[in-house]
């Protein structure tokens, strides 16, 4: 009879469960990894580049001479052209700039200290002017010139049909301005023998440049040369003729590519009076075009007598 007022005891066991951890560190971990994968394949896009390539991509993002304009085709400087105004050479600002066209405060307009001004008032005379103009103008162009020989090397380099080519091709910088040569190789003229028409690869170099030199204010110069030695069946037109017609028909390609009849200086024939190896003037590479852009001319001030 006891058993029955036995309690019964029921024992519940509470089991503690471990706290979640969350996902903040798969977040971490996917951002950690996107990362490496975008800075390994930057480093493979540097390494796929070329030193030229990467020169235009400097030139691009940071142009310390260039200034967009609405002028131009739009080709693969796009649209870009040098100008005076809007242009700052390095490491001056707008506060050290001043306008030369304004009469200074207190002259008289028209009278002779009123013509001074600007750069010619500070250096006290027009020829020191007229020297630190040409300066600017200098250095204005060697910007250019540095933008347009990587632009250049670029757009022929996009062309797989100018391969062959492709060490024919030189562009430097001399005392003139910006040389461009098209030489002829052993094996790989650039023109047909005795014909001022060019091969179409040629053409197609030719072609390349002209939007690119129509960008810039420089004036052009085309100049034909020839080798010694060349056998003309006609009496009547020989190597002076040759050159001449072959700048000439550098001048009309690129014409129908966008550079204007204003842009060039002259286009002349030299024949052979300049070999570029005077050493032997026999030599394939002597036959040549040479396409110049040139240094401008500094403007003189009015009434300056030398």
């Amino acid at each position: 009879m006891a058993n029955f007022d036995q309690p019964i005891i029921i024992k519940k066991v509470k089991k503690n469960k471990h706290a979640h951890h969350g996902g903040a560190w798969k977040i971490a971990y996917a951002d950690f990894v996107t990362a490496m994968m975008a800075f390994f394949l930057l480093l493979w896009l540097i390494s796929m580049t070329t030193p030229e390539q990467k020169e235009g991509l400097a030139t691009y993002f940071a142009p310390p001479n260039i200034a967009p304009t609405t002028s131009g085709s739009g080709g693969l400087m796009g649209g870009t052209a040098l100008e005076s105004s809007g242009s700052l050479m390095t490491g001056a600002t707008p506060q050290d700039r001043e306008d030369a066209s304004v009469t200074p405060k207190g002259r008289e307009f028209g009278a002779k200290q009123g013509a001074l001004s600007g750069n010619e008032q500070k250096d006290g005379n027009q020829f020191d002017a007229a020297k630190a103009s040409s300066y600017d103008l200098k250095a204005q162009d060697d910007q250019g010139f540095h933008s347009a020989a990587a632009s250049i090397k670029q757009a022929w380099q996009a062309l797989p049909e100018i391969t062959e080519i492709a060490d024919n091709l030189l562009v430097e910088e001399t005392e003139e301005g910006l040389n461009i040569r098209i030489i002829d190789q052993e094996g790989t003229p650039m023109f047909p023998e005795g014909s001022k028409y060019p091969n179409e690869a040629t053409r197609q170099a030719i072609a390349a440049i002209a939007p690119i030199l129509q960008q810039l204010s420089n004036p052009v110069r085309i100049e034909g040369h020839t080798a010694a030695g060349g056998v003309y069946a006609n009496p009547r037109y020989g190597s002076w003729e040759l050159s001449a017609d072959r700048a000439n028909s550098v001048r009309q390609i690129m014409g129908e590519f966008g550079l204007s009849d204003e842009k060039i200086d002259s286009v002349v024939g030299r024949a052979t009076a300049e070999p570029f190896f005077p050493n032997d003037p026999y030599m394939a590479a002597n036959e040549r075009i040479e396409i110049t852009l040139l240094y401008q001319t500094p403007p003189v001030p009015a009434g300056l007598a030398p």
